[in-house]
């Protein structure tokens, strides 16, 4: 099986209890989109920086609990990761506040303690990040991060991209726009959202999004369109809609996209088509969303992973 790099940022998870006391967790889109991958039965390795506290080494324990590999992890003195508070709604939608301009993980691409993992990425197979990881590195380290994809690429890689938009991680949505379309032509997996092209492009139809990102070069495109389920094309094939998984009880949206991808790329590993691989996602985000949290507890998920063996 191909073996994965998740390139981003994972941070300590602050949520509040009904009892006015507060729980401590982890999450950040790569990372969580990583352990569902390890779940799976996926090789995956995270690529990040974290500090020589002690929550970065816990947040390394829990990571290899789960079967990611963390041999590309490294951890740099005096400086801690950043941290993050989550707010829920009564219908399971979430609103988050930030502490994160000093992580270490913004400076993967830029810090000279860091080039032996970026010297490492060509190495691998599948290299998987999201617009949340472009928001981290600032414009030298995107142009660094390019070149480092231009080099896989041209080593036999295949880059996996979530657009995840989150808005306010970005001095504005033109410098979002100028970093997602430097990017595009790098992409042979995208795994996108009616919602984020909406805020980057204006409103569409699906199938126009699949064009677009099948113009700039893209060989797989998944876009996910809510209750609607999800558009999905690879090259030689037509353009078919997957239909999204009926959920009784939303209870925290937090890492519905996340867990989809690793559904679809742990399918997608194993031979699946694109379809088939869609559908394992929607089951698979189901799953996360009726529990609070980003990381949800292996037996919820134990059953898409069995389907995924079964089948393979």
């Amino acid at each position: 099986m191909t073996r994965i790099a998740a390139i981003g940022e994972c941070m300590l998870e602050v949520r509040r209890t009904g009892d006015g006391t507060a729980r401590f967790g982890f999450g950040g889109d790569t990372l969580n989109c990583a352990l569902y991958l390890a779940r799976l039965g996926a090789a995956v390795d995270y690529v990040t920086l974290l500090g020589d506290d002690p929550y970065s080494a816990d947040l390394l324990a829990a990571w290899a609990a789960e079967g990611v590999g963390t041999d590309r992890v490294i951890r740099l003195p005096g400086r801690v990761p950043g941290l993050y508070t989550i707010e829920t709604d009564a219908k399971g939608e979430r609103s988050f506040f930030y502490w994160r301009d000093r992580a270490p993980a913004r400076e993967l691409f830029t810090h000279p303690d860091a080039a032996p993992l970026v010297d490492a990425l060509p190495g691998y197979g599948l290299l998987m990040l999201s617009g949340i990881s472009l928001s981290l590195y600032g414009d030298e380290g995107r142009e660094r991060l390019g070149v480092t994809l231009d080099r896989a690429r041209a080593a036999g890689a295949k880059v996996a991209f979530d657009t995840n938009l989150r808005p306010r991680n970005w001095p504005g949505l033109d410098a979002a726009r100028a970093a997602y379309a430097a990017l595009a032509g790098r992409v042979d997996v995208v795994l996108s959202g009616v919602e984020d092209e909406a805020l980057l492009f204006g409103a569409e139809d699906p199938t126009a999004i699949v064009d677009r990102w099948r113009d700039a070069g893209a060989t797989e495109i998944v876009v996910k369109n809510g209750g609607d389920g999800c558009l999905v094309w690879e090259r030689g094939g037509m353009v078919e809609t997957v239909p999204a998984t009926r959920v009784e009880r939303v209870v925290d949206t937090t890492a519905a996209g996340d867990s989809f991808c690793a559904g679809y790329l742990a399918a997608r590993q194993t031979g699946w088509s694109v379809a088939a691989a869609a559908g394992l996602g929607h089951r698979l985000a189901g799953i996360v969303i009726g529990h609070p949290g980003a990381i949800v507890p292996a037996q919820a998920t134990a059953a898409v992973a069995a389907e995924l063996r079964g089948a393979s």
